[in-house]
């Protein structure tokens, strides 16, 4: 298998006040290509850290990053958007989509950042809401759309781009279970069919049971690493 992501030795350190907090503390892993992968721990276990770290939203105190193979870890602010613009997809738990524009331009925003034509966009980005369940509803505003299609268009932005990895932060806080579970299970499906790579921070069970490995990390380092 083809190794998409590592981290060597990665430290992050906090200062809160006179104090400093060591939220990672030599953490080193792989994740390859087409993985669908949990990383879970207590609050305060450093998964969030980790997580804004291997996509490119924060540099580490010590340690590298290499995606596809190249040291990230010591890029400047705009190569790191460059990277996140092209190559990674995020989900978050509060969906953040932009209210003042519909499903179909939610979802279209990472391909106008990228420049595609007007063709290209209207193509792809019909496709993906079809994947995920929304056509049809390509004009509604996230005002107009429940919480899990809210995620929906959220993971369609995320996937639009064909990004080498989706990074989900707790995907699942905001949607009740029966939601929830719908929306994991098409993550699944994504997975499985599209070859998308997806690395979860969670510590939701639901998230866990369908994740193929998980990374459990406690005080900043990792406790166990299971593949299923």
């Amino acid at each position: 298998m083809q190794t998409l992501l590592s981290s060597v030795d990665l430290k992050k350190d906090y200062k809160v006040g006179e104090t400093v907090v060591h939220a990672l503390r030599g953490v080193s892993m792989e994740v390859e290509k087409g993985e669908f992968t949990a990383i879970a721990g207590p609050s305060g276990s450093g998964k969030s850290t980790l997580l804004n770290l291997i996509g490119c939203l924060d540099t580490p105190t010590s340690g590298k990053v290499f995606i596809s193979e190249v040291d990230v870890s010591r890029y400047s602010k705009k190569e790191l958007a460059n990277i996140r613009r092209k190559t990674i997809g995020f989900v978050f738990q509060t969906f953040n989509l932009i209210p003042i524009l519909t499903a179909f331009e939610n979802a279209a925003f990472p391909l106008s950042l990228l420049r595609r034509s007007a063709g290209d966009i209207e193509r792809d980005v019909n496709q993906i809401l079809g994947d995920v369940g929304l056509a049809g509803m390509e004009h509604r505003y996230p005002r107009e759309l429940s919480g899990g299609q809210q995620q929906r268009v959220a993971i369609a932005r995320a996937l639009v781009k064909e990004p080498s990895i989706v990074l989900a932060d707790e995907p699942t806080a905001n949607l009740d279970s029966g939601t929830g579970a719908e929306i994991l299970d098409l993550m699944r499906e994504l997975n499985e069919h599209k070859g998308a790579t997806f690395i979860f921070s969670t510590h939701d069970p639901m998230v866990m049971d369908r994740a193929k490995r998980i990374i459990y990390l406690r005080d900043g380092q990792i406790h166990s690493d299971e593949r299923k």
